[in-house]
């Protein structure tokens, strides 16, 4: 798109193969990234077949291995600015998703995993870093792996008298809601019912109705489910031809939602009226994951299996109900498999020079002119979990300048000219503090199967 460009600003050696990738989005912690892998090991120590449908191959007797990853971002203008902070090894992770509120004061990560649990992990603070401690785990059932997961709390502004609740599918077609303990915080089984005859890939809330969940199977159907009277289904539509992956309710605006499939297409649905999508964009690779943006309403993230990721404009679409969109961004890497992205919270706005530049989150702005992309393999050494000198892979004085400038921050600037936003504010489209902006830069993460690769990348977008 014009005016629109995706920088590479580093790459990370995950080891395991990476499937889930999520950035934290509570103010304070934004800079915090987790990353989740999940690694085949047959008996035979016979790797996977790369040639299966998903990678994930989970009908074949194997030991599933897992790792964790927490990074922070560094706003210090170094060359690689994603450093791991923690690691922990788990058994297989296939999804995770942070609570967007403080749960008893902490940040939670949920994690679903292949031992069929779905494990909550606590944010602690201390001595300038931080670390995810078990908190409280939930076996779903014997004999199947947790699939997906997903918080009703995804829509900025959650009553406080909401119930605080997870729904999660599992390899054997079954829905889970659980509801979480505030006060524990611990997790307690509201219901369980088939949803399909295959695995449930994915389960998802409706935001703004959160009684009302939608799931998506192999079997290629995608349902939405009443949880007051859970095991019938209120729609069982048959419009995706393949298997069912990736479902989510946007944060923004009240009836859309967004589902994607191992036929390759994304969907953009009103859910008054689920007979037929209003828009169908064709993306060339499976979808497993999609991501509206935290901000703006009409931007979408698309982890596309072997076509790498894109970004849809759906604003068109979005406002007159009808199939006009664009591709913002298509980025492609070879010899991979895209299975895990996210938006960072961490949002910079540039204005034009007569005005200063701010951002939402935890750091100021970083200079969206810095033209040069810089990759720095961070090839990750040992067990050990803290950061060191040795995690980082060796940069030329030229290159690790051109990326000082690229992260370089604003910092006086943006707190003496009160443009920062601060905790509990929200910013949309209509934020008269955008009008006449001229730039945005975005940082989002992917990451992949087969190449264990984890990517940092920043947007650029005019």
């Amino acid at each position: 798109a014009t005016g629109s460009r995706v920088l590479l600003l580093q790459t990370v050696d995950t080891e395991y193969t990476a499937d889930s990738v999520e950035w934290c989005p509570l103010e304070g912690c934004r800079h915090l990234l987790a990353c989740g892998t999940y690694q085949l090991r047959k008996p035979e120590d016979q790797p996977a077949d790369p040639e299966s449908k998903s990678g994930l191959d989970i009908d074949e007797p194997q030991v599933r291995l897992g790792r964790l990853y927490l990074y922070s971002f560094n706003e210090d203008g170094s060359a690689c600015p994603l450093v791991e902070i923690q690691r922990g090894d788990t058994s297989a992770i296939l999804d995770m998703k942070w609570c967007h509120v403080p749960v008893a004061g902490h940040a939670l990560l949920c994690v679903a995993d292949a031992s069929g649990s779905i494990e909550l992990l606590r944010l602690v603070g201390s001595e300038n870093t931080y670390t995810l401690q078990p908190f409280s785990t939930f076996a779903l059932d014997k004999h199947c792996l947790a699939l997906s997961l997903d918080w009703s709390t995804g829509k900025t502004g959650r009553a406080n008298d909401q119930p605080l609740k997870i729904i999660s599918s599992d390899s054997r077609g079954k829905l889970h809601l659980i509801r979480v303990n505030e006060a524990g915080p611990r997790l307690h089984d509201v219901a369980t019912w088939q949803a399909h005859h295959f695995e449930a890939w994915i389960a998802a809330f409706n935001y703004w109705q959160t009684e009302i969940v939608y799931s998506g199977g192999d079997d290629g159907l995608l349902k939405g489910w009443d949880t007051r009277t859970p095991g019938t289904s209120v729609f069982t539509s048959k419009r995706h031809s393949m298997g069912v992956c990736s479902i989510q309710s946007s944060p923004h605006r009240e009836n859309i939602l967004a589902t994607g499939s191992y036929d390759e297409h994304v969907l953009l649905w009103d859910t008054r009226n689920m007979k037929q999508p209003f828009a169908d964009m064709p993306v060339q690779g499976g979808v497993w994951r999609l991501k509206w943006h935290p901000f703006h309403y009409h931007l979408l993230l698309a982890a596309c299996m072997h076509n790498g990721f894109k970004i849809f404009n759906c604003r068109k679409a979005i406002e007159e109900k009808q199939e006009s969109y664009t591709v913002s961004v298509s980025q492609t890497l070879p010899n991979s498999l895209v299975y895990g992205a996210d938006w960072s919270w961490l949002y910079f706005r540039r204005l034009p020079q007569t005005q200063q530049s701010f951002c939402l989150g935890s750091f100021p702005c970083s200079d969206p002119e810095a033209g040069t992309t810089e990759v720095c393999n961070q090839k990750v050494v040992g067990q050990s979990p803290a950061p060191s000198s040795d995690h980082l892979a060796d940069d030329d004085g030229e290159g690790r300048t051109r990326l000082q400038r690229g992260v370089q921050l604003l910092t006086e600037n943006s707190k003496s000219s009160g443009q920062l936003h601060t905790v509990g504010s929200k910013i949309s489209d209509d934020d008269p503090r955008l009008e006449g902006a001229n730039s945005d830069s975005t940082l989002l993460a992917t990451c992949s199967f087969y190449d264990h690769v984890l990517h940092l990348w920043k947007w650029q977008n005019s």
